[in-house]
């Protein structure tokens, strides 16, 4: 199933997947019927620019949403919460995938309208995320910012091309999950909504906040697509650190340009970058896969196994013997 869609303020995506699955829309929610899987679309309207969409379902077949960016960044803003239990895949264009998995650092998406995207849902795959669009205005006057910040201004107020992602902490996941429980019956269902969007939007702002940018260059579609073959070229293999010469090759950039653009979007260094995606790797091993503290090191590359220790220490705060066994 496909469904494209171009990026405005009046367009509803609600309406939209509605007539695709033909079924009606009751009080703002979508239920998918059983023949086609099960779960539901809710929309929230907080304001006449500040709404919500909440995605939580599973289709039995592929659903691929195609977002054709606009002319020029829009002054409506979307920031997209990836919370899916399993992976997903996200296509910027025919040959390069991305996959959202155990490293969440693109759980959470912001980007100016005019750029495009092509995300695939796998059949029988849990689809779990929330959609919040506000408009600049509104989100300038939510953040009350008390000083300067030259990444959140590219935002508030888009004058050109932007794309960030984020990681995704626990409190953000809680939020994610209370916000796709009902409050039909509550009356006070619009403060509930309105308090929860804006609690996401805290811990994201807050992020993006402490990176503490001096400046920002425009990221336009190429850029974007080529950010991801770098970004994939550093997961291909945990155990090997990142060749900086090697990676600004395959991704067609100079060195300096990757270096700058990918701590831009990414929000670190390509080395902490691969650093940090190794440690979660080795939780993962450790706790999924039960591998014993050795086995998880050296099939990270690590010769040291205290200097694996430690640098575990340091991105967990337990040492791997006591993550692996739930102390």
């Amino acid at each position: 199933m496909l469904i494209e869609f171009v990026t405005q303020p009046q367009f509803n995506f609600l309406t939209a997947f509605a007539e695709a699955l033909k079924v009606p829309v009751v009080n703002n929610e979508l239920q998918i019927p059983s023949s086609l899987g099960e779960g539901f679309v809710r929309r929230v309207d907080l304001n006449d620019d500040f709404r919500l969409l909440i995605h939580r379902y599973r289709l039995k077949q592929e659903l691929i949403l195609k977002r054709i960016g606009s002319k020029e960044p829009a002054s409506f803003i979307s920031v997209i919460f990836y919370n899916n239990e399993e992976p997903v895949n996200i296509i910027s264009d025919e040959t390069q995938q991305r996959s959202f998995s155990r490293y969440n650092d693109m759980a959470i998406q912001i980007a100016s309208n005019n750029l495009d995207s092509l995300i695939t849902f796998p059949a029988n795959t849990e689809i779990y995320f929330t959609v919040i669009g506000l408009s600049a205005t509104r989100l300038k006057g939510l953040l009350e910012l008390n000083r300067p910040d030259h990444l959140i201004d590219t935002i508030v107020n888009p004058k050109e091309s932007f794309l960030f992602y984020e990681s995704m902490g626990t409190e953000t996941q809680m939020t994610l999950k209370q916000l796709s429980e009902s409050q039909a019956e509550n009356g006070l269902a619009g403060f509930y909504y309105r308090l929860k969007a804006e609690t996401l939007l805290y811990h994201v702002f807050s992020q993006l906040h402490n990176r503490q940018s001096t400046g920002h260059s425009p990221v336009n579609k190429a850029d974007a697509e080529k950010l991801a073959i770098i970004r994939k070229a550093i997961l291909s293999d945990l155990s090997q650190p990142p060749s900086l010469p090697e990676l600004a090759k395959l991704g067609g950039l100079s060195e300096t340009k990757m270096k700058d653009l990918f701590r831009q979007v990414f929000g670190d260094s390509i080395y902490n970058y691969y650093q940090t995606a190794r440690m979660e790797e080795a939780a993962y091993l450790l706790k999924h896969k039960n591998y014993s503290v050795s086995e998880a090191g050296y099939q990270l590359g690590f010769s040291n196994l205290s200097h694996f220790t430690r640098l575990f220490e340091r991105h967990h705060h337990q040492k791997p013997k006591k993550y692996a066994s739930g102390g």
